[in-house]
């Protein structure tokens, strides 16, 4: 897995690539948390290069969207594959994050 922040439009824009799950979910945690504690207020995660999420993984997103929430700022998911938003619906957390279809959407 790997990650990499662009930004684009008021969006810090974290795209990943790759697998997240139990053996990298910290360093997935970790680029978010430092996006995070820079100020960023709207974040973005670009799915479109995720081909797997575990539960470990769920819950990195789960623990930024609070975090965001609560600091009065926005998560945003955008481009997730076809397997990755099924994981989501079946997991019920689908409704919970703010969806768009690729970063264009966010314009």
């Amino acid at each position: 897995m790997t990650t990499q922040v662009d930004f684009s439009n008021g969006y810090a824009i974290v795209s990943v690539e790759g697998r997240v799950d139990t053996t990298n979910y910290l360093d997935f945690e970790k680029s978010l948390t430092e996006v995070m504690d820079a100020g960023h207020k709207k974040i973005v995660i670009d799915c479109s290069g995720m081909n797997y999420i575990s539960s470990s993984g769920l819950r990195v997103f789960l623990i930024t969207h609070k975090r965001m929430l609560a600091a009065g700022g926005s998560l945003t998911l955008c481009s997730l594959q076809p397997g990755i938003a099924e994981i989501f619906e079946i997991s019920g957390l689908f409704s919970i994050f703010t969806m768009v279809p690729d970063r264009a959407a966010l314009s």
